[in-house]
């Protein structure tokens, strides 16, 4: 994830005034999801002990671009920062008229955490290992459905490419972040 932390102290060795506005934190996800919690600890305390207000703000939708279009687009003077994962640096690429080069418009400035994918699936679901459920999702092809954040995220391709390397079928739902692809599946809407 890239994040403010680092930015704020390199921006501190070049002006010693930085900063003297509030900030705006980017994220572009919905709330309740790794990278607005995560945003949301880091922002706090940036404000606590650089003294101005680190203002959290979700921006999701377009897989992460209506933020990241946002970003990209301010003023590159520290006061608008995006806290982004993979899928934001992901989707553009997948989209036909992204505005967006992550690799030119953005300086990663600080890795604030790393999270593992990892594969669950819903409690009525009869299958205790990944192997039981690979058996079982190829006895039964195409009745599974599993959720990611978004299409084009790191758990919808990484989703994928586990069906391609096992052989199984599902079809993929979409949510709009990491929270609604959790109560997703612990609602049912998706097996996996």
């Amino acid at each position: 994830m890239v994040g403010c932390a680092v930015a704020c102290s390199s921006l501190l060795a070049v002006a010693q005034d930085y900063p003297n506005k509030p900030v705006k934190v980017l994220i572009p996800f919905p709330p309740g999801g790794p990278t607005d919690v995560l945003a949301r600890l880091v922002a706090q305390k940036l404000t606590e002990n650089l003294g101005q207000p680190f203002v959290v703000e979700n921006r999701p939708g377009g897989t992460g671009t209506i933020a990241s279009g946002a970003v990209s687009k301010s003023a590159p003077d520290g006061y608008t920062l995006l806290v982004a994962s993979t899928s934001s640096h992901i989707s553009p690429y997948l989209l036909r008229n992204s505005q967006i080069d992550p690799m030119k418009d953005f300086t990663a400035v600080a890795n604030l955490a790393t999270l593992p994918f990892y594969f669950v699936t819903n409690p009525q679901v009869p299958a205790q290992t990944l192997q039981e459920f690979i058996a079982l999702a190829k006895q039964k092809p195409g009745t599974f459905n599993f959720a990611s954040p978004g299409s084009g995220s790191g758990g919808h391709l990484c989703t994928e490419m586990f069906m391609r390397l096992t052989g199984v079928r599902m079809t993929h739902v979409p949510y709009k972040g990491a929270a609604p692809a959790v109560q997703g599946l612990i609602g049912g809407e998706t097996q996996f």
